[in-house]
């Protein structure tokens, strides 16, 4: 498979993505206060710069609103996958969130009138599979259908979406102005929403804040530019399985920082997921048989 520039920036924006869960994990800070600053101070820093260096150019009315939306579906997304994190574990909000692929797959054919690859298909359940490997089969035994669980849904379903609207929205705007944008009007969104709910906006430790910044120019700035640049020039079902991939890094991270643990399942489930995102690379498209009889 060659490695071409968009998919060294989406292999880039998956390893910074994926330190997310692990600091939300530490719970320095509400869900949704968390979400607001990550946008905030990641507007905060790229606004001087796209403006000092000319790099901001306005869109059409037209992609400007889908570009203020996506802002509004990412936040959202963003805030109740913290929510569910909070309130149950990152294991099952996680997973739920990770069934984004399949409603890009299935957004793709409707609205986007491009019918996914059977390598996707096939690519996706192998990874889902791995997923469920990866969690543990007994995970499911214990799964709670609650208000945490339908958050974790959500988080997936808006996180579709998004990566829906910003593939059509980036084929006409340039990747800073609609990072710029959309960050905007992130920001505006969830700052009216926490004041409207009360969220805390001071009173957090010095580990708090570093953690907020931290996630503004790890998590968001570099991630997403990255992605965003990455969907840009590829489909948006093969980024959306790609970004699978950040349970397996994740899974290390807490490993090495968290002390979890790691087991041969896990490590076994690892293998089987990345090995379904890689189906989704073939250029042809291709049968059971012969993706079996080739390494």
């Amino acid at each position: 498979m060659k490695i071409t520039k968009p998919r060294l920036a989406l292999i880039a924006g998956i390893l910074c993505i994926s330190i997310f869960p692990i600091l939300v994990k530490l719970r320095l800070t509400p869900g949704l206060i968390s979400a607001f600053y990550r946008m905030a101070f990641a507007v905060t820093l790229l606004l001087p710069y796209v403006i000092i260096t000319g790099n901001f150019k306005l869109p059409k009315p037209k992609f400007l609103l889908l570009a203020a939306l996506c802002g509004v579906i990412f936040s959202s997304d963003v805030a109740v996958w913290n929510i569910a994190i909070q309130e149950s574990s990152a294991t099952q909000a996680s997973l739920l969130t990770n069934l984004s692929p399949v409603w890009v797959g299935i957004g793709s054919f409707f609205f986007l009138k491009v019918r996914p690859a059977t390598n996707f298909w096939i690519g996706t359940v192998v990874s889902l599979f791995g997923m469920i490997t990866l969690v543990g089969f007994e995970f499911f035994v214990d799964l709670n259908f609650d208000k945490a669980f339908l958050f974790a849904v959500l988080s997936g379903i808006l996180y579709s979406i998004y990566l829906l609207i910003s593939k059509n929205v980036l084929s006409q705007v340039d990747v800073l102005s609609f990072m710029t944008i959309s960050l905007t009007s992130s920001s505006i969104y969830l700052g009216i929403l926490c004041y409207s709910q009360n969220e805390p906006f001071t009173g957090f430790t010095n580990a708090g804040w570093f953690v907020l910044v931290l996630q503004a120019v790890i998590c968001q700035l570099c991630a997403w530019l990255s992605i965003s640049y990455a969907t840009q020039h590829m489909r948006a079902t093969r980024v959306s399985l790609s970004l699978l991939s950040q349970a397996v890094i994740t899974s290390i991270l807490a490993w090495l920082f968290l002390e979890e643990k790691i087991t041969l399942q896990m490590v076994f489930g690892g293998i089987i997921l990345l090995f379904g995102i890689r189906i989704t690379f073939y250029d042809k498209t291709i049968s059971l048989k012969r993706l079996f009889s080739k390494s």
